[in-house]
């Protein structure tokens, strides 16, 4: 468990400690964006590497709480709106991306990004991992995986949120309308009155997500080395 931890802190360091803070200029004056993103990418692969290689080697027979063959159905409901939300993000442009922000700048910008899955969310990638984490971290009470799943289930809240002031800070007045329109938590703009639900956007996304998680259900044993109950 200590080594999971360890790893978990540098994956979090990684990701929340770098690219949201003041030691991204640093890194970007001294080595230029493309260089960073290059330092950067190259880190979080290394730290998401080792994660994953202790998860699949640490010993994991220290329980906080036993399995519950409940939560392994809770997974099996849940994960079908995780891939909807991560494939579906990809299917409708995001100035969240990377690369991304210029966008913003083009006229009738926010129309075209405040659809689809972004209507719900403007973060989809952070909250299948939110899903993803929270629903296996339950399935799974042993402290590997706890510290393994909860690792994840930090970086998707706190990932969302500090996206959204980087965004803010270095897009100004180009952020401000979409993230009007638009909304950190699932439904809270829809549920405001500051976007609606179109259900025609989302009929592709529920398609492409629903044939995703079928592909991972089949495929679950080869990457997590057990079947789904």
């Amino acid at each position: 468990m200590e080594l999971m931890l360890i790893a978990g802190i540098l994956f979090l360091g990684t990701h929340l400690g770098i690219s949201s803070t003041p030691l991204r200029a640093i890194l970007v004056a001294r080595l230029g964006e493309r260089g960073y993103l290059g330092f950067y990418s190259l880190l979080a692969f290394l730290t998401l590497g080792l994660m994953i290689w202790l998860y699949g080697n640490l010993p994991r027979h220290t329980y906080f709480w036993l399995p519950d063959p409940e939560f392994y159905q809770l997974t099996k409901v849940v994960m079908p709106i995780a891939s909807i939300l991560l494939l579906g993000g990809f299917l409708v442009r995001n100035p969240t991306a990377v690369g991304m922000e210029g966008a913003l700048g083009a006229a009738g910008a926010v129309d075209r990004m405040a659809r689809g899955v972004n209507r719900i969310t403007r973060h989809p990638l952070q909250w299948s991992i939110v899903l993803w984490a929270a629903v296996h971290l339950a399935a799974n009470g042993d402290q590997v995986s706890v510290v393994f799943f909860g690792t994840f289930l930090v970086l998707g809240l706190a990932g969302g949120v500090l996206i959204d002031r980087k965004k803010a800070a270095r897009l100004g007045a180009d952020w401000a309308p979409f993230a009007a329109a638009t909304s950190n938590v699932p439904f809270a703009a829809i549920i405001g009155g500051r976007n609606r639900l179109v259900p025609k956007e989302l009929l592709l996304p529920i398609a492409v997500g629903l044939a995703g998680y079928g592909l991972l259900y089949w495929a679950h044993p080869w990457l997590a080395g057990v079947a789904i109950p």
